[in-house]
């Protein structure tokens, strides 16, 4: 494995703890592990700069899906600032995801997520 491809994989387990972190101090410890400071989230639903905006985002996901928690689909692709991956928001009784997509990263001089370019490929009804 090279070292990018570990930049790359760390820069996304660094994200899903973020989005998987449900207490305030860990979200906001996580959010501010993954981005850099004046990071940017976008996606069909939102489109926040910083880490309290960033925050805010993940804890609704949380309030619309409790119980529910992100995880990798796929591998982990990129070159030079930028990745990709796919992922999926699971039901952690079930197993079930009924959320899924796929987002496209770039990360700063430190490995640090300067922007996220989010995609929803499944959403429930």
């Amino acid at each position: 494995m090279s070292e990018n491809t570990d930049r790359y994989e760390s820069a996304v387990a660094r994200y899903l703890e973020a989005w998987n972190a449900a207490e305030p101090d860990a979200l906001t410890k996580a959010v501010a592990a993954a981005w850099s400071a004046d990071g940017r989230y976008t996606d069909p639903l939102a489109d926040v700069r910083g880490h309290a905006g960033i925050a805010a985002v993940i804890s609704a996901a949380h309030e619309q899906f409790p119980g529910f928690s992100f995880r990798l689909a796929g591998t982990v692709d990129g070159h030079h600032d930028i990745a990709r991956f796919g992922w999926e928001l699971v039901d952690e009784t079930d197993g079930s995801a009924p959320v899924a997509g796929f987002d496209v990263i770039t990360l700063d001089d430190d490995g640090r997520i300067r922007g996220v370019h989010g995609f929803l490929d499944r959403v429930p009804a």
